[in-house]
């Protein structure tokens, strides 16, 4: 059960960081907002988990 959590919380910071990498090539101008919107939430993730 915790080999499993852990995958699922790895996979997450890497999915969104992706994201961000896609948006940040579609939209240069996007780009303060998504490295801001990315450290918040993995900041989030690694306190609440």
């Amino acid at each position: 059960m915790t080999l499993l959590v852990t995958t699922d919380y790895l996979r997450i910071p890497a999915a969104m960081a992706l994201i961000a990498g896609l948006l940040i090539l579609w939209r240069p101008r996007l780009l303060n907002y998504i490295v801001a919107i990315y450290l918040i939430a993995v900041g989030l993730l690694g306190l609440i988990h």
